[in-house]
């Protein structure tokens, strides 16, 4: 397995350490412009207000009690965990299986849920620009290291010529995946491509590489494919039954890299509704040290927790949105 090295990033120098919690803190500098899958896991998060609550609340002075209906790919500990960390802190959680990677985004446009977390803020960026959407970071929670894994090369120079690569099928996590080729030595990409590259602005590609263009989600079910000679995914993506771990990698990317930034994975809302104190709330329970811990365990260390300061986050978002729009 090979991985990056160099100096140390500005990003990788901010990271601190809390005792008091084990989650890794970001503090970034919006100098760079830099996309689970992807993902961790996919969430929508519905906020209802209950007149019941709010009418027994104001006559005894207690609190006022917010309830979510948070969608997710799967049901998992870790989403359990922060149900049971937000109960506690006044906020009800009901978690709803959703397989979709459109679905979060437009419902939450169409007004039929209040926010989602499933997505990085290139992947976000994306879809603002194509739809003129609003959907705008309240807080951030993970970035997942990618990697290209292969069920039989053990290393990126045994990659034949002509060989097939199964890359996500999606603008950003497919950009994503041609640098992640680029770092290992097996491609080069125009330096005026942007964030968003595609198989049009590769310049060099000297083993003659075949692009396999799937969903990204699909993509650890074409790992034992024995016409592609790898797959270019998230680490966090196999199932925990194909026994695939960043360490089987050919290739690994570095996750706290500066250009790493846009892979930040968000909770998001409407623009209006930034301010709903539901936020704060769900925020402090991705924080707690027993959901780091649902994290380790579910994700095997794949999944990173980040806290990157939200108007950071929006100013980026705002770059790579103009960098959307001009990529058509």
């Amino acid at each position: 397995m090979t991985e990056p090295t160099g100096a140390p990033s500005d990003l990788r120098s901010a990271l601190a350490a809390d005792s008091r919690r084990t989650k890794t803190v970001w503090s970034i500098a919006i100098g760079v412009v830099a996309v689970g899958a992807i993902v961790g896991c996919v969430v929508l998060a519905t906020n209802v207000w209950a007149p019941k609550d709010a009418t027994k609340a104001a006559a005894t002075g207690a609190p006022e009690r917010l309830s979510v209906r948070i969608a997710t790919a799967d049901d998992s500990a870790y989403q359990d965990t922060i149900a049971e960390v937000a109960a506690e802190k006044g906020l009800d959680v009901e978690w709803v299986n959703v397989d979709d990677w459109v679905l979060p985004n437009t419902e939450l446009v169409a007004g039929t849920v209040d926010a989602n977390a499933f997505q990085h803020i290139l992947y976000l960026s994306a879809f603002n620009a194509e739809t003129d959407a609003d959907i705008t970071p309240v807080f951030s929670t993970v970035i997942t290291q990618w990697g290209i894994f292969s069920a039989t090369l053990d290393d990126v120079a045994d990659i034949p010529e002509g060989g097939r690569i199964a890359i996500p099928d999606d603008p950003s996590n497919g950009g994503r995946a041609l640098f992640i080729l680029e770092a290992a030595g097996l491609l080069a990409v125009a330096d005026d491509a942007g964030e968003f590259p595609t198989a049009d602005d590769i310049t060099s590609n000297p083993l003659g590489l075949e692009f396999v263009e799937v969903g990204a989600r699909t993509i650890p079910q074409q790992f034992d494919d024995p016409s592609l000679s790898a797959v270019v995914v998230g680490t966090s993506y196999f199932e925990p039954s194909q026994g695939v771990t960043k360490e089987d990698a050919l290739f690994l990317d570095d996750p706290l890299a500066d250009a790493s930034l846009p892979y930040v994975n968000v909770v998001a809302t409407r623009a209006d509704d930034v301010d709903d104190p539901a936020w704060d709330i769900l925020a402090e329970a991705y924080a707690d040290p027993r959901v780091d811990t649902a994290r380790e365990e579910e994700f095997f260390g794949n999944s990173i927790a980040v806290d990157v300061d939200v108007e950071k986050l929006r100013a980026k978002l705002a770059e790579l949105e103009e960098l959307a729009a001009e990529n058509g």
